[in-house]
């Protein structure tokens, strides 16, 4: 027994070292069980805590989740450090369990009250008190590297919503700047979303806890966003073809490869190289209807819709299945054009404002004081 409880105990910190290491210090996209597994019961249990809601019901279970994620992944690297230790110390001495568990907490937590005389312990019981420290340093130092990035997101976001509405979608960006000639705009905004989308992929592909970071608001979503501009720069291209900015082109490429980056990492399987007749779950018909509310607005289309759509189909199986996926996991706000839930959800169109002109129906001004 004595054998078995070291080995057992040199494993499961082995485990421990491994998981930290992954998870906190490795600057690379590394799958990591602990996390996908806090990930997948608590989100289950914050589901239960809401049952028969809607979505906002789900949305203020889901805020908890991502804090509720690093507490737990916190005590289970201290629990099994606490085990670990105590079982190296049950095999290297004549302790019963129940004092080795202590000795070990005593050592782990730096409380000093169960040290003793026994030499044989002494390296032992220094490592458990270097161990505890260290885990929650760099559980700390985790921290302001997971909300800087947030911020980051979360900035770009936010900007979008005055040309996207809320929920984002991406046939009203085109429609929005047409009506308000701001389509010299696009590039920069393809630009930056390019940027964004390489930083989200690189960012949630080395710390996968902030796929369950949720947006201040709730009908926000990064995943939703980042479909609208591609969804955005997929139309510009089939339509219009000779007028579409280049910088389309590249924010495509930069988002259906950091959605990609971010699916090998939760390790779902994808279609690496898709045929561009591939089946899609977006129908023809609305994507018809879509590019008649852009053309009412003003989109100057070179193509019909039936022209378009064999393109835009191309462009879009390339990251349509990994991004309703990405929703659905993450519970993201049902928008329009990004797939089924796994809570009863109706599609939320984006909300426009109303437009207000001076002199059209306005109330009549006060009189002066005197």
């Amino acid at each position: 027994m004595k054998w078995i409880s070291g080995v057992a105990g040199g494993l499961l910190l082995a485990l421990v070292l491994a998981s930290i290491l992954r998870t906190l210090v490795v600057p690379r996209g590394l799958y990591s069980a602990l996390v996908i597994r806090w990930w997948r019961s608590l989100r289950l249990l914050l589901r239960l805590a809401a049952p028969g809601g809607g979505y906002l019901a789900q949305d203020r279970a889901q805020t908890w989740l991502a804090p509720l994620m690093l507490f737990g992944m916190l005590m289970s690297w201290l629990g099994g450090a606490l085990v670990g230790f105590g079982l190296l110390l049950q095999a290297l001495s004549s302790l019963s369990w129940t004092q080795s568990m202590r000795e070990a907490g005593s050592s782990l937590f730096t409380l000093g009250f169960a040290s003793g005389d026994r030499l044989n312990l002494s390296v032992v019981d220094f490592v458990a008190a270097a161990t505890g420290p260290v885990v929650i340093a760099l559980q700390i130092a985790y921290l302001p590297t997971l909300y800087a990035a947030y911020n980051r997101r979360e900035l770009e976001v936010t900007l979008l919503q005055s040309r996207a509405g809320e929920p984002a979608w991406g046939p009203e960006i085109l429609a929005r700047q047409w009506l308000v000639d701001t389509e010299t705009a696009l590039p920069v905004l393809y630009r930056a979303w390019e940027r964004l989308a390489s930083d989200i992929g690189e960012s949630h592909s080395t710390y996968p806890i902030l796929l369950a970071f949720r947006s201040p608001r709730p009908y926000r979503s990064w995943i939703v966003g980042l479909i609208a501009v591609m969804d955005a720069a997929a139309m510009q291209l089939a339509l219009t073809p000779s007028s579409a900015p280049p910088e389309a082109r590249l924010m495509l490429r930069a988002g259906f490869t950091a959605l990609r980056d971010i699916a090998r990492v939760l390790r779902f399987e994808f279609e690496t190289d898709p045929r561009p007749d591939a089946p899609i779950q977006l129908s023809f018909s609305e994507f018809d209807a879509a590019v008649s509310m852009v053309e009412e607005a003003g989109f100057p289309a070179e193509r019909t819709a039936k022209q378009a759509w064999p393109h835009f189909h191309g462009w879009r199986v390339n990251y349509e299945a990994i991004a309703y996926e990405l929703c659905r996991r993450g519970d993201a706000v049902p928008a329009l054009w990004t797939g089924a839930r796994d809570f009863p959800a109706r599609p939320v169109p984006p909300a426009r404002p109303a437009d207000r002109r001076p002199g059209e129906g306005s109330p009549e001004l006060p009189p002066a004081a005197g």
